[in-house]
């Protein structure tokens, strides 16, 4: 037999292309699940805090009935009131609905700069 000098014998060539393929369906998977939670903590309903219960209250106050009304404005208001601007309107609220609440005979209607106080005062919450 002859020998062939210019042949060089076959070579072993690492081949990492099956590790690349499996990483990659593990970080398509990873992604995927990723965009399920986010789809699912998108649509899930919203628990309905302390918070959004009081100002859903005051949104929904019957300004028929005065007394209440500024038993709940003051009460809710309190509770809602964080920063330092609604608290100086609620104070200034309560004290302007002190002349409605403790007493026999009260007023018949609010005053409109109390409804003007209070719609302002609503401006300034921010509930989530």
């Amino acid at each position: 037999m002859i020998k062939i000098h210019d042949i060089k014998p076959i070579v072993e060539i690492p081949d990492f292309s099956v590790y690349l393929y499996y990483g990659l369906v593990f970080l398509a998977c990873v992604v995927i699940c990723f965009l399920i939670y986010g789809v699912y903590r998108f649509f899930k309903p919203k628990i309905k805090t302390q918070e959004m219960y009081w100002y859903e209250e005051l949104q929904n106050l019957d300004f028929n009935n005065i007394k209440q009304t500024a038993y709940d404005i003051s009460k809710y208001g309190r509770y809602l009131a964080k920063e330092e601007r609604q608290i100086r309107l609620i104070d200034e609220l309560t004290a302007d609905l002190s002349s409605y609440k403790y007493k026999k005979d009260i007023p018949v209607k609010l005053t409109q700069e109390i409804k003007t106080k209070f719609n302002i005062f609503m401006d300034t919450l921010d509930v989530r």
